[in-house]
């Protein structure tokens, strides 16, 4: 059943983190650069402290656009309200929740310390997984 699969079994460990000091327009071509529509910005303990979207970004690019403004860091623009999971959290519950929150991933997080990352392609892996150990009709 699609419910006993977990979190930790899908989501990426391996990461690309993002520091509040970071230029934006630097932050912005990391996540060209490496394809992501985000990446979690942690402190120096690896504790997540905000996230940085490609939405978060564009606030840069128009400020750029109508001020000539290139001058943010990723803590100016970077989501701190943020929705987390849990790695023993179940697939399913994350997929209602990618539902309702619309959001592109989701950082997982034990103990409050940054442990990986799962997204909505995570999730389509997991289902995918599922629907090949079912039985044929």
């Amino acid at each position: 059943m699609l419910d006993s699969f977990i979190v930790k079994d899908y989501m990426a460990s391996a990461m690309i983190t993002l520091k509040p000091q970071v230029d934006i327009l630097e932050a912005a071509q990391t996540l060209q650069e490496y394809r992501l529509s985000g990446a979690a910005v942690v402190d120096d303990n690896n504790r997540l402290i905000g996230f940085l979207s490609e939405k978060d970004c564009l606030h840069t690019v128009l400020s750029a656009v109508y001020n000539q403004d290139y001058g943010e860091l990723v803590e100016d623009r970077m989501t701190k309200e943020l929705r987390t999971v849990h790695p023993s959290d179940s697939i399913t519950d994350v997929a209602e929740k990618f539902l309702k929150d619309g959001v592109r991933m989701y950082p997982v997080l034990d103990k409050n310390v940054l442990v990986g990352i799962i997204s909505r392609q995570s999730i389509l892996k997991a289902f995918s997984q599922f629907s090949s150990t079912r039985p044929n009709k």
